[in-house]
């Protein structure tokens, strides 16, 4: 180690100016600060008396850190820009050794040195500074010159030393082994880069500084030893890479084809077909499959360029000449099986894809392969796990024996599938139809009556109810489909008696349906066993309720009636009294209209007319207005006009108000043409209460005409008023509700803080609830009630272009000629048109009398 000057190897030049500090510094030798405040003095423009202060003070306090530290900044700062070679650096240099041999504990002369050192390009000083620095700092500030050396030495164009140098870091820090694989990764060290990875991926507390996932660092691991095979010579390259399949899932096809890609680089072509092909065979993705197929196709089209361009550069022999041809029908055949291999990878996704085994089935030419084929989609497929229908396996696989004329092979084929495990009935039912239908193509329908027969045969009586749990075979006998092709060709190929004791056996297992129903009452007709049909149509009724039975309900009663016609009539209204019971409103318009036809041209006209009250009551709202209008056009060609003013006037009091104006205009007009002017006239009065002149202008139009041809002055003067007091009524309706809306939103935006919204909906109700109450007041009460909401200068602008002038004669003729001395006849208006609110109206004067 160097030491420090002697008392005559420094040599003091002192000036006048000078004298006090050195004073001081003799009496105070050993304070630090008397030896500041003579550098101070001194300045920076005296470098060499600064540094003879400095050795003076630090020969007197060699150990202290502050002066150390800046008599180092200072030498170093005197020397910036001087050739490396110079004898000051070296001069610094040597000041840094002297200053480590009290300063060693402190990291930052060592920083200090290594940085100036490193500015020199000393390498192997450095490295030795550095490793002495290492070596003499506690462990814990060891950090504060690895952030100095790790970044210097991988400047060094030095593989070997950075290696050793970052292994030494390592024990220190082993999180930080990925920068290090980087760095070999970039050197070319990557057999080292390799081990190193595959020890980060051994180590399963191994947590990324780099924040890449296990997943990441796999894939480099495979790429690195795939692309370049001479990293993998300490490892087990393939065990590697095939536990990286069985981990990551989402990358199988490119790890096989990295694993692919090891072989072919170390020119193993054989082993690299065996990868591919097990590959393709290990797939269950589309996509793993279309990666792995275009690597192999890549791999066998370059092997062919290959060979193609060895074969221009030198003739090849016999055995050359047959590997290229065999790797040219490899590579067809490789093509050739694609759709082959894809169907594998779909039902390696789900073996239970029924619809993928018959797709599979038809790649084939081969009838060894198609057998095989159906035989392991028989055996693999679950139907509670399959997609689509499982039966349609069999029926494939049975029609192919039948495609080759193996009939005996596609019956037993048959067979094993009317037996197989199956989930669902119709399944089992689809089988035994297609069992039929083959024995029918080649015309053997006695075999196909015996297949139906026993697809059909129920168990004995006792043990018809059957769970849902039971097998398809027990459960098969309520097939509707099976039944019914039973039925159809029974019917064709059978005898009426077995024919009927088919559809007997239906009926009585209730399966069937309304179309089997008539069906079978239709097959008995045409038979001419017309009781036995109308038991059939009885119990088809008894089977179903509305609206299935309603066509039942129309067959029925239409043939019955051309059957018998009037002679059993009594039975007939039975049958039609049955059918109106309990039928919907929606359907009972038809019913009953049939009924009364009945009735017309095989009965009393007065039963009809009964049929046709009924009918009214009985039909949905949307077709009273139709069926009165029926009701009445039958009552006036049967019994006369006159008969029709009683059902008018129900049809007032039933009808609702959309309608009631319509049917009151018929009346009038029915009135009218029968003389009676007046009666005519009250109608109209009584329909205006439904008509609001703004919308139902043709109403007013029709008793406006009316008026003119046969009434007079006064007679039009009172349709005016009424029109007046109806327009009122409804403004005023308008107007209260309009206020009313107004009101609440009045209240809503300024009420009272103890108010909420309870009750202003409370209020609302209630104003509601008089507008209901003034609706439903007579019509002269509601018109005063509007005048007296109307404003006189509202009145007096207010011009009636229907209004007829009269002379002022006829005026004082009238007597004062003020409103009330007209006398208008009042007509009393039927209870039922005013509903609930008569009734209330009845209460309210009932109190007030009160």
């Amino acid at each position: 180690h160097a030491t420090m000057p002697s008392h005559s190897e420094i040599t003091v030049s002192v000036n006048i100016e000078d004298i006090p500090y050195e004073e001081d510094v003799l009496k105070n030798q050993y304070s630090l600060k008397a030896w500041l405040r003579y550098l101070d003095f001194k300045g920076k423009k005296h470098p060499r008396a600064r540094n003879l202060i400095y050795e003076r003070a630090l020969k007197e306090l060699p150990g202290s850190y502050k002066l150390w530290h800046r008599y180092l900044l200072e030498r170093i700062e005197q020397v910036k820009g001087l050739f490396i070679a110079d004898k000051a650096i070296k001069s610094v240099n040597n000041c840094f050794e002297r200053a480590l041999v009290f300063m060693h504990k402190m990291p930052r002369i060592w920083i200090m040195y290594a940085e100036f050192l490193i500015s020199q390009k000393l390498v192997t000083q450095t490295r030795h500074v550095l490793d002495r620095s290492l070596r003499s700092l506690p462990i814990t500030q060891h950090q504060r010159m690895w952030d100095v050396y790790l970044p210097w030495v991988k400047t060094v164009p030095v593989p070997e030393m950075v290696v050793r140098v970052y292994r030494r870091y390592l024990k220190l820090n082993p999180d930080d082994v990925e920068d290090f694989i980087d760095y070999l990764v970039d050197a070319g060290m990557l057999r080292e880069a390799a081990n190193r990875l595959a020890d980060v991926l051994s180590d399963d507390h191994f947590h990324s500084k780099q924040g890449k996932t296990r997943h990441q660092l796999w894939l480099r691991l495979c790429d690195m030893i795939s692309n370049n095979p001479e990293s993998g010579a300490d490892l087990k390259v393939e065990a590697i890479i095939r536990h990286g399949i069985q981990k990551f899932s989402d990358q199988v096809g490119r790890l096989w084809t990295a694993l692919a890609n090891y072989y072919t680089r170390l020119a193993n072509f054989e082993k690299a077909r065996d990868i591919f092909e097990e590959a393709l065979n290990d797939v269950s993705t589309v996509r793993d499959f279309a990666h792995v197929w275009d690597a192999y196709a890549k791999f066998e089209d370059r092997v062919i360029a290959a060979h193609v361009q060895a074969q221009e550069e030198d003739e090849l022999d016999m055995d050359q000449v047959a590997d290229f041809e065999l790797r040219i029908a490899r590579y067809e055949h490789l093509i050739d099986r694609r759709p082959l291999l894809l169907s594998s990878v779909m039902l390696r996704q789900n073996p239970h894809n029924v619809l993928e085994w018959l797709k599979r089935a038809k790649l084939y030419n081969n009838p060894t392969s198609i057998v095989e084929t159906y035989t392991r989609a028989i055996k693999t497929v679950d139907p509670w796990k399959a997609t689509g229908k499982p039966h349609t396996i069999w029926v494939a696989f049975a029609q192919f024996y039948e495609e080759y004329e193996d009939l005996d092979g596609a019956r037993k084929i048959f067979e094993r599938a009317t037996q197989a495990k199956l989930k669902e009935v119709g399944d089992l039912a689809a089988v035994w139809c297609e069992y039929a239908e083959f024995e029918l193509r080649h015309k053997e329908y006695a075999r196909a009556r015996e297949v139906l027969r026993r697809g059909t045969k129920p168990p004995k009586r006792s043990m018809r109810s059957v769970s849902h749990k039971e097998p398809v075979q027990k459960r098969v006998f309520k097939s509707t489909r099976l039944w019914c092709f039973y039925a159809d060709l029974t019917e064709s190929l059978g005898t009426f008696e077995e024919t009927r004791d088919v559809y007997n056996m239906i009926l009585e297992l209730r399966i069937a349906t309304p179309r089997i129903v008539l069906a079978f009452a239709d097959f008995l007709v045409d038979n001419h066993y017309f009781e036995d049909a109308f038991k059939a149509y009885e119990r088809g009724v008894a089977l179903f309720d509305y609206p299935y039975s309603l066509e039942i309900w129309h067959t029925y009663l239409k043939r019955f009636a051309e059957r018998y016609g009037g002679s059993k009539l009594e039975r007939l209204r039975d049958l039609f009294e049955q059918a109106v019971e309990n039928i919907p409103t929606e359907h009972a318009k038809p019913m009953y209209i049939h009924y009364a036809e009945a009735e017309e041209k095989y009965g009393l006209a007065r039963h009809a007319m009964h049929v046709y009250d009924r009918a009214t009551r009985a039909v949905a709202d949307e077709d009273k207005f139709m069926m009165f209008n029926l009701y009445i056009s039958r009552a006036a060609e049967l019994f006369g006009v006159t008969r029709t003013r009683e059902i008018y006037e129900k049809a007032i009091e039933a009808l609702p108000d959309r309608d009631v104006k319509k049917i009151c205009v018929q009346y009038a007009e029915m009135e009218r043409r029968m003389g009676e002017i007046d009666r005519a006239r009250a109608i109209y009065v009584h329909a205006s209460q439904y008509c609001d002149p703004r919308v139902e202008q043709g109403f007013w139009k029709t008793w406006h005409q009316f008026e003119v041809k046969h009434g007079n002055a006064d007679t039009f003067r009172e349709m005016l008023r009424v029109k007046r007091s109806v327009q009122a009524t409804y403004s005023t309706t308008v107007n209260i509700v309009a206020a009313q809306h107004a009101s609440d939103a009045d209240l809503v935006g300024h009420k009272r803080p103890h108010e909420d919204d309870m009750a202003a909906l409370e209020a609302s109700m209630s104003a509601g609830a008089g507008s209901a109450e003034g609706a439903g007041q007579p019509m002269d009460t509601q018109a005063r009630a509007a005048v007296a909401f109307t404003s006189a200068s509202a009145m007096d602008v207010q011009e009636n272009p229907d209004e007829i002038s009269l002379d002022d004669e006829d005026e004082d003729e009238g007597g004062d000629g003020s409103a009330a001395a007209v006398q208008v006849e009042q007509l009393s208006v039927p209870s039922a048109v005013f509903g609930s609110l008569d009734v209330e109206g009845a209460g309210d004067k009932g109190g007030g009398g009160g």
